[in-house]
C-alpha cells in the first residue's frame, strides 16, 4: 500500500513538472516601453542625418539621381552630401596647355553644387581623385578609372585646391563656404584608393589644408577618411608635430568581418555577430581624440553601412533597417556625423548594373524603389526635436513643440548563420521572422484630449520591396508595371490608423506583436 501510494505521489510530482514546464514554454515574452511624458532628456542627437553618401560626382548630373536625391532629402532631412570623383577626369575640372601651365575649368561642378544648392543641401567636399594630367602614374580604380596616384607636382596640387576653393568662395560666399567641410582623399591607407605612403598621403593633406586655410582660415578641412577606424592617431600626432592645420578627423567603418574592399563582391561577406560592430569603431574613435593633443576636434564617419561592398544583398534586406537603427543607438554621441553610404543605387563602381536589386548600397534602387532602409531613415527624420526620458536601449521616444509624439523601436537580431555562409547565399533568400513577444508601450503624463494614432512598419513582407521582387520570380529587368507594383506594395503607408482618447490620467498604452527586425513608428498626433 505505501508503495502504492509513493507511486502516485511521485506520478502526481511528475505531472505538475510537466504542465510547470508547458506553461513556461507558452509563456509570451514581453518588452515594455515605461515613458513619462513630463520627463524630457534633451534635444533630439540628429547626427544620423547630418550626411548622407553617393557614389561619384558624375552621376549628379544625372537628371535620375537629381530625382532621388530631392526626394531623399525632403523625407530623410540630410544636410550634407559627400560622394568620390570630384576631380576625376569625368568632371573635366583639370588639364595643361602646350607649355604645362595648369588650365582649370569648373563647369561641371558648378552645375552639381548649383543643384544641391537649389535643394537646401550643401557639400562635404572631397578632395580627389587625381586629374590624370597631374597624376605621377596611370593607376586606376573603378569602371569609371579614378586615378590614385599622388600628384606629379604637389605645387600644381596645392595651387588647384587654392584656385578651387576661391571659385567657390566667389560663387557662393565666404559665409557659406564656411558651413562646408572639405575631406582629403578618400581611404588612403589601402593600395586600391592610394598608390602613396601614409607619408605620401600626409603631403597631400598638408598641402591641401593649407591651400584652403590661405583663402578664409574659418573653413574647415579634415582627414584622413581611412578605412577601417585607420590613422587617426597618426593623422593628430602629425599636424600637431607640423602645425598643420585640421578641424576634423573622418573615417569609415563597415559591418562584415573581412577585407576593405571589393566592389564586385567575389570575395563574399559574412555579417559580423560583434554586437558592438561598427558603434564600437565610432566609440573608439572618439576616445581616440580625446585622448589626443586636439580632444575637441570633430569626428565624421563620412562612409559606413552593413558591408563595404555594392554586390551585398543584406542592403536590399528588411533586416538592414534594423541594423541601422542599432547602430546610431549604439554610438549616441561620439560622432558629429555618420554617412550612410549611399543614397541611391545609381552607383558605378563596378559599372553599371544590370538587375534592380543585386545588393546595392542604396537606400532607393535605380528605378527609385524605397528599400526597407530608406524608412528607417524617413523614420528617424519624423521624430520630434526633444527627446524623452527612455531606458530601453532599442527605441527612440520624442515629442515635438506641438505636443505630438512619435515613437520610433525596433528589435535587431542577427539571424547570419555564421561565418560557414555568406551574405551573398544568405541575404538572397526568402527569410521570415521569428516572434519575439509582445511589446507594450506605456506613456503617462500625456496631457489628454484626442489624438490620432498611425502605425507604421518595417519587416519582413511590410515594406520589404526585396521579398516583393522575390515573390515575382527575381526578374533580371522590371517592367514600367512591375516597378510601380512594388513601389505601391512597399509606399510606407500606414498599418493602422485610429482615434485615441488620452483621459485625465494622463495614460496611453499600445500593445503590439514584434517579430525579428521587426521596425515600428508610432506617430501620436494631438487633435484637441
Amino acid at each position: 500500500m505505501k508503495v502504492l501510494l509513493f507511486l502516485l505521489i511521485l506520478l502526481s510530482a511528475m505531472a505538475e513538472a510537466l504542465v510547470a514546464q508547458r506553461i513556461k514554454q507558452t509563456v509570451i515574452p514581453e518588452r515594455i516601453i515605461n515613458i513619462d511624458f513630463s520627463k524630457t532628456a534633451g534635444k533630439l542627437n540628429t547626427m544620423f542625418n547630418e550626411c548622407v553618401g553617393a557614389g561619384r560626382a558624375n552621376e549628379g548630373l544625372r537628371a535620375d539621381w537629381q530625382q532621388q536625391l530631392s526626394y531623399v532629402r525632403k523625407e530623410c532631412g540630410f544636410r550634407y552630401i559627400r560622394m568620390h570623383g570630384l576631380l576625376t577626369d569625368d568632371m573635366a575640372v583639370y588639364t595643361e596647355d602646350r607649355k604645362g601651365n595648369p588650365v582649370y575649368n569648373y563647369m561641371y561642378i558648378d552645375a552639381l553644387f548649383d543643384f544641391l544648392q537649389s535643394i537646401g543641401m550643401k557639400p562635404f567636399v572631397e578632395l580627389g581623385f587625381m586629374p590624370s594630367a597631374l597624376a605621377s602614374g596611370s593607376k586606376t580604380i573603378f569602371w569609371w578609372r579614378g586615378n590614385v596616384t599622388p600628384p606629379k607636382d604637389y605645387e600644381k596640387w596645392g595651387a588647384l585646391v587654392k584656385d578651387l576653393t576661391r571659385h567657390f568662395t566667389e560663387r557662393y560666399g565666404a559665409d557659406e563656404v564656411k558651413t562646408w567641410y572639405f575631406e582629403v582623399w578618400n581611404e588612403p591607407n589601402l593600395d586600391g584608393f592610394w598608390a602613396g605612403s601614409q607619408s605620401d598621403y600626409f603631403k597631400l593633406y598638408t598641402y591641401s589644408a593649407r591651400a584652403i586655410k590661405s583663402i578664409n582660415p574659418s573653413y574647415r578641412v579634415g582627414g584622413p577618411g581611412t578605412a577601417g577606424a585607420a590613422w587617426e592617431p597618426e593623422m593628430i600626432a602629425y599636424c600637431e608635430k607640423n602645425n598643420v592645420p585640421i578641424d576634423f578627423i573622418s573615417t569609415h567603418a563597415y559591418g562584415v568581418k573581412q577585407g576593405y574592399l571589393d566592389e564586385f563582391g567575389n570575395s563574399g561577406t559574412v555579417l559580423d555577430k560583434d554586437p558592438m560592430s561598427v558603434s564600437g569603431d565610432v566609440i573608439q574613435s572618439r576616445k581616440e581624440i580625446a585622448g589626443s593633443a586636439m580632444p575637441h576636434l570633430e569626428l565624421h564617419y563620412t562612409e559606413w553601412s552593413a558591408s563595404y561592398t555594392p554586390a551585398d544583398p543584406i542592403h536590399d534586406s528588411y533586416h538592414e533597417a534594423a541594423y541601422v537603427l542599432q547602430k546610431i543607438k549604439q554610438a549616441g554621441k561620439a560622432a558629429n556625423s555618420m554617412s550612410y553610404w549611399v543614397f541611391t543605387d545609381i552607383f558605378e563602381e563596378p559599372g553599371p548594373r544590370f538587375t534592380p536589386f543585386h545588393g546595392g548600397f542604396g537606400m532607393l534602387n535605380t528605378q527609385g524603389i524605397n528599400k526597407p532602409v530608406f524608412y528607417a531613415y524617413q523614420f528617424l527624420n519624423r521624430l520630434g526635436n526633444t527627446e524623452l526620458v527612455n531606458t530601453d536601449s532599442t527605441s527612440w521616444i520624442c515629442r515635438d513643440s506641438a505636443g505630438n509624439i512619435q515613437a520610433l523601436v525596433w528589435d535587431f537580431t542577427n539571424t547570419h548563420p555564421g561565418d560557414s555562409v555568406h551574405n551573398q547565399q544568405y541575404y538572397i533568400r526568402d527569410l521570415p521572422s521569428r516572434s519575439k513577444g509582445k511589446l507594450k508601450v506605456n506613456i503617462v503624463n500625456v496631457p489628454h484630449g484626442t489624438y490620432a494614432l498611425e502605425i507604421y512598419k518595417v519587416g519582413y513582407h511590410i515594406n520589404d520591396a526585396y521579398s516583393t521582387y522575390l515573390s515575382m520570380g527575381k526578374p533580371a529587368q522590371l517592367t514600367r508595371q512591375e516597378v510601380e507594383q512594388i513601389k505601391k506594395q512597399n509606399d510606407g503607408s500606414p498599418v493602422t490608423r485610429e482615434i485615441v482618447t488620452v483621459n485625465a490620467d494622463g495614460s496611453f498604452a499600445r500593445e503590439l506583436e514584434l517579430r525579428e527586425n521587426d521596425v515600428f513608428f508610432l506617430n501620436i498626433i494631438r487633435l484637441q
